[in-house]
């Protein structure tokens, strides 16, 4: 994990979810956590696809000893990333990246 001090996610309201879950449908999980669970390794993997792609899908894997709900409590905590839905074992998160292109930026309108 970065040495940067973390700044808490934002708080996703319905909306935003909903639209995230939209634009996450067609993705592949970029991440897949094995056996060896949520090493300092994985957060850091984790950290750069978010600032890459913002949006993510990250996938618990059969033989992994990380159970779904632990992946979906430590991982946004540990990356300061915001979870925008867990089905069966695949997390999808999102963590906006202002240094991002701006025609590349994912867009999330408030209220």
């Amino acid at each position: 994990m970065s040495d940067e001090k973390l700044v808490p996610a934002q708080e996703l309201t319905i909306k935003q979810k909903k639209y995230l879950k939209g634009l996450a449908h067609p993705l592949s999980p970029v991440v897949k956590i094995g056996k060896e669970g949520l090493t300092e390794g994985l957060l850091r993997t984790i950290e750069t696809e978010l600032l890459h792609h913002e949006l993510i899908k990250v996938k618990i894997g059969n033989n992994s000893e990380v159970t779904k709900t632990e992946a979906a409590q430590r991982i946004p905590d540990q990356t300061a990333s915001a979870l925008v839905q867990l089905i069966g074992k695949t997390l999808i998160l999102y963590k906006a990246n202002p240094k991002r292109q701006k025609d590349k930026r994912i867009i999330l309108k408030t209220g």
